[in-house]
C-alpha cells in the first residue's frame, strides 16, 4: 500500500484560461492552489520560476516544509491580498497571495511570483479582477464537490450505524452504486481533532487532504465521512492489512495533518479491528472510537491507537468518561503510592507484572540483584496487604496501574 503527497484535483478549463490570461498580462508566473497549498492549475514560466514552483509542477504540491511555511503566514485567515516572504533555504521566492473567497468560504489561493515584492497599480487591479472571476468559478466547482461528499458522508455514517436495518440498506446502496466491491475484509479508521485555532473549513479541508490518498490504493478501496473535528475512513480489502501497513498509513495521515494544521488541533488516530465483510464495518468503527480515545489519553501511543494492540486498555476505555476517575484505583495501590519509597516500589511492581512475574527478566530489566528484587517485592506485599503469588491480587494491581496511566493526562484527554 502506497500513498505519497497528494495532488489537488485538476482545475477546470475555465479556471486554467483565467490563470493563463492573467499570467500573460502580468508577464509573471501565476498559480492557483487549493487551501492546503496543493496545485490546482498553473501558468507557463516567465523566467521567474524557483525550485519550489518546479517541484510543485512535478509533484502536484510543494514539499511539506514549503507548505508549512506558506500556511504559517496565516493565509487561510487572510481577508485581503498580501505578500509572503521567500525562503532561501527552501528555494522559494516571495509571492503575492490572494485568498480566493466566495460567500465566506476559502476556496483557493492565487499566487503570483514577485521576486522584488513590487507590483504596480495596474498589476494589482488585474490580479483583483481575475481573482473575483476565479473565486466564482471555484465556488461552482465547490458546490458540485460538496454534493457528492455529503452523499458519501451519509453512506459511511449509515454503514457504521448501530441499527441493523440502517446498515443493511446502506450496504445495498453502496453495492448498487458501485462505490464498494465485495471485498472480504473491512477496516475503519477514525481521525479526531481538538478544538484548535484553525478555521472550520480549513480543518475539514485538511482532513480530506490527509485521507484522500487512501481512498484508492493498490490493496484497498475506501470512502470517507468528514466534518470539522472528525473523519472516518472505511476501507475494503482483499486481505487483512499487515500491522506494518496499518502503522504506515496512520503515520502518513498524521504527517499530513501536522503539515496542514496548527499544533493546537492535536490530531489523533484510532484504528478499528480487522473484520471479514462490510457487514462488520460498524464493529470496526466502534473499536476505532475506543482506539482514538486511547491515543488521546496515552502519550506513549504517539497519537495512534490500534484496537488490535490495546490489550486491557480496550476494555477499560469502554467505561463512560464520568466513570473513569480516581475512584477506580484500588486502595492497596493508593497505599503503595503514599508509602515511603512508593515511586520506586511502583516501578518495581509494574516491571514485575509486565514480565509476567518472572524474577530473572524483571531483575534484568531493572538491573537489580535478585536478592534486592525479592526484598522490594516483600515490601510491596507488606504495604498493600496483597499476595503477589495470587493471580487475582496481581490482576487487581495491574489493572490499577493501567487505570492510573489513563488518568495521568487528566480531563483534557477526553475524546
Amino acid at each position: 500500500m502506497t500513498a505519497g503527497p497528494q495532488r489537488a484535483r485538476p482545475g477546470s478549463a475555465e479556471l486554467q484560461a483565467l490563470v493563463d490570461e492573467l499570467a500573460e498580462k502580468l508577464g509573471r508566473s501565476v498559480a492557483v492552489d487549493d487551501p492546503l497549498v496543493r496545485m490546482v492549475c498553473t501558468s507557463r514560466h516567465f523566467g521567474d520560476e524557483d525550485p519550489v514552483r518546479i517541484g510543485t509542477l512535478l509533484q502536484g504540491r510543494a514539499d511539506n516544509a514549503a507548505v508549512r511555511h506558506v500556511l504559517a503566514q496565516g493565509v487561510a485567515r487572510w481577508s485581503r491580498p498580501g505578500f509572503i516572504d521567500g525562503r532561501d533555504d527552501l528555494g522559494m521566492l516571495p509571492r503575492y497571495v490572494v485568498p480566493l473567497r466566495e460567500r465566506g468560504h476559502l476556496l483557493g489561493l492565487l499566487m503570483v511570483v514577485v521576486p522584488d515584492r513590487t507590483l504596480g497599480e495596474q498589476d494589482t487591479e488585474a490580479i483583483a479582477w481575475a481573482a473575483d472571476l476565479m473565486a466564482a468559478q471555484l465556488y461552482l466547482e465547490h458546490l458540485a464537490a460538496d454534493t457528492w461528499k455529503t452523499d458519501e458522508r451519509t453512506l459511511v455514517l449509515d454503514l457504521v450505524d448501530s441499527h441493523l436495518a440502517t446498515r443493511t440498506a446502506a450496504r445495498r446502496r453502496a453495492l448498487e452504486r458501485g462505490l464498494l466491491g465485495e471485498a472480504e475484509h473491512v477496516l475503519v479508521t477514525v481521525v479526531r481533532l481538538s478544538r484548535g485555532t484553525e478555521p472550520v473549513r480549513q480543518s475539514e479541508a485538511a482532513l480530506w487532504g490527509a485521507l484522500e490518498g487512501f481512498r484508492q490504493t493498490r490493496s484497498a478501496q475506501g470512502i470517507t465521512a468528514i466534518d470539522q473535528e472528525r473523519a472516518i475512513l472505511l476501507q475494503l480489502r482483499d486481505r487483512p492489512p499487515r500491522p506494518t501497513e496499518v502503522a504506515a498509513q496512520s503515520a502518513r495521515i498524521l504527517e499530513e495533518l501536522t503539515t496542514f494544521l496548527d499544533p493546537s488541533t492535536a490530531p489523533v488516530i484510532g484504528v478499528g479491528g480487522r473484520h471479514p465483510g462490510l457487514h462488520d464495518a460498524w464493529t470496526s468503527y466502534e473499536q476505532a472510537l475506543v482506539a482514538a480515545r486511547a491515543a488521546r489519553r496515552l502519550p506513549s501511543l504517539k497519537g495512534v491507537g490500534d484496537w488490535d494492540r490495546l490489550g486491557e486498555f480496550a476494555v477499560l476505555l469502554q467505561l463512560p468518561e464520568h466513570a473513569l476517575n480516581d475512584s477506580l484505583v484500588p486502595k492497596p495501590l493508593r497505599t503503595l503510592t503514599d508509602a515511603h519509597g512508593g515511586e520506586r516500589l511502583r516501578d518495581t511492581l509494574r516491571s514485575y507484572l509486565e514480565h509476567a512475574g518472572s524474577i530473572p527478566r524483571t531483575a534484568d530489566a531493572l538491573r537489580l540483584h535478585r536478592t534486592s528484587l525479592y526484598y522490594r517485592l516483600r515490601q510491596i506485599q507488606e504495604i498493600t496487604g496483597l499476595d503477589l503469588d495470587d493471580g487475582a491480587h496481581r490482576l487487581t494491581l495491574h489493572l490499577g496501574l493501567r487505570i492510573e496511566e489513563l488518568l495521568a493526562t487528566g480531563d483534557d484527554a477526553a475524546a
